[in-house]
């Protein structure tokens, strides 16, 4: 193992602590992955992140075949599959944080209520129809929800965020929490007012060149 592929594993447990510690994540629920090489580097499954070594990482070759002490994630399938078809995604983390799992529970997307929607890529977060985890057919829900998309939400279960490295995978998961939670609030006080698509395009727009999943985070 390199100087690089250590390090990389050393960021995927520690992008699963600083879930935990924002509070999008819990006990061992959620996964990471990096790509690597031919494949990615993914966490393991159903080990403490607290208590992981990079060596507990598995490596993930793109059909499947696992090297490592542990088993992958039983998530693997949807993150080597947005690795595989996504050229412009590199990281991808996966969690059930509270606000975002109550939006998807409800099966429903989150709709451009906030300008900062357009982090995710589009005018809203969709939300995948549910599909039992660890499948093909949840794997096939989160690409098509994907498209276009940086962020999704998959129906009663959770979240999927996904960028050009952890710290920005990371960045979006946290973000889109944010939003989730900010949509719940505002049902409660009355009326929400979406924002326009033809807003959504601008907003997306200037986002190519300020902030966001491509701009600094």
């Amino acid at each position: 193992m390199d100087d690089a592929e250590y390090a990389l594993r050393k960021d995927l447990i520690a992008t699963c602590i600083m879930m935990e510690q924002k509070g999008i994540n819990q006990g061992t629920s959620g996964n990471a992955s990096a790509r690597w090489k031919n494949g990615l580097l993914i966490t393991a499954s159903g080990l403490a992140y607290d208590t992981m070594a990079p060596e507990d990482i598995t490596y993930l070759e793109m059909d499947g075949t696992p090297h490592g002490p542990h088993r992958p994630s039983s998530e693997w399938r949807f993150h080597r599959d947005i690795l595989r078809e996504r050229k412009d995604i590199n990281a991808v983390v996966h969690a059930h944080p509270t606000y975002c799992t109550a939006q998807a529970i409800t099966g429903k997307d989150i709709p451009a209520v906030h300008y900062m929607i357009a982090a995710a890529g589009g005018s809203t977060i969709r939300c995948a129809p549910y599909a039992t985890f660890g499948t093909d057919e949840l794997s096939l829900a989160a690409l098509k929800a994907l498209e276009g998309r940086l962020a999704c939400l998959l129906a009663n279960h959770g979240l999927i965020a996904c960028g050009p490295n952890l710290r920005k995978a990371l960045w979006l998961a946290n973000e889109v929490e944010t939003l989730a939670k900010q949509y719940a609030v505002s049902r409660q006080l009355g009326d929400v007012v979406v924002l326009s698509d033809e807003e959504m395009e601008r907003v997306i727009e200037k986002f190519k060149t300020s902030y966001g999943p491509k701009g600094n985070v």
